[in-house]
């Protein structure tokens, strides 16, 4: 039945190679994203990444088929590539929170210059995403120890460290995942070349030949390794962007909490005053 996919129509095609994997990865990567058990969740997109890989290659033209069962290899990465890709997305978007992060802002900095801890503290929980979490626990143990016995020193002390014990919860939400994109690229890029070697040794068997070279053979091996060559480029390309694209994401939403946790200091030093 699989085999005879590469004979259907043309719409059934464009099911299997463009929709379904579409499917399978946004449904995969929204449960990578809300799911808290990661492991099981990970064991399951393997399993439907190889099973999917499976029925897409057996959709494709002949002469991609051509190039083994390395190419399955390669749909399933490239698959896992656009799962996590997606998952990267919905985190990050929960991570930035309700509201653009500097609206948000807006609304903290009016309550703490009118001296409405209480009203901060609420725009937080509402704002939620990571930012926000991180000010919010440094501004309830502002709050805690702001009528405490403690000297000024370590009272800054204190809310330091909460803010810093917040950061380090959070930090590693923004970059999960991440390092799978760069072994996607490179496993991709290895895979390819596995595929590239196997082709060209399929090459040199049909050139040696004694008398003349078996052309059907020598052409097939030479199509083996360029189909192979061009799907580890993909995924080594396409794994390559997603990582720079999400760690640059990163780099500036910590770049933007560290703004704001220093804005938000600077404020309750000069409201003490």
């Amino acid at each position: 039945m699989l085999m005879g996919l590469s004979e259907a129509s043309f719409i059934v095609k464009i099911l299997v190679m463009g929709v379904l994997p579409a499917v399978v990865a946004l449904g995969l990567g929204l449960a990578l994203a809300f799911s808290k058990k990661m492991g099981l969740v990970t064991l399951f997109l393997y399993l439907i990444g190889g099973a999917v890989s499976y029925v897409i290659f057996n959709t494709l033209p002949k002469y991609i088929r051509d190039g083994g069962p390395v190419v399955m290899i390669l749909i399933t990465l490239l698959i896992l590539l656009i799962t996590y890709v997606i998952e990267r997305s919905f985190t990050l978007a929960r991570a930035r929170g309700a509201k653009p992060i500097p609206v948000f802002m807006q609304e903290f900095r009016e309550h703490l210059r009118s001296g409405n801890l209480s009203l901060a503290v609420a725009a937080c929980e509402s704002q939620k995403g990571s930012t926000a979490n991180v000010l919010r626990a440094g501004l309830e143990k502002h709050m805690a120890v702001q009528n405490s016995d403690l000297t000024p020193d370590k009272k800054h002390a204190e809310v330091q460290r909460a803010i810093e014990e917040a950061n380090m919860l959070e930090t590693p939400l923004l970059e999960r995942n991440l390092i799978m994109l760069t072994t996607i690229a490179s496993i991709g890029t290895m895979v390819g070349l596995l595929g590239t070697t196997i082709g060209m040794i399929r090459s040199f068997q049909a050139m040696s030949n004694a008398g003349a070279p078996d052309a059907s053979q020598l052409a097939l091996g030479i199509s083996e390794a360029l189909i192979n060559t061009a799907g580890g480029l993909v995924n080594g390309i396409g794994g390559i962007v997603a990582n720079n694209f999400f760690m640059n994401k990163v780099s500036q939403f910590q770049f933007a909490t560290d703004e704001a946790i220093y804005e938000m200091q600077q404020l309750l030093t000069i409201g003490e005053k």
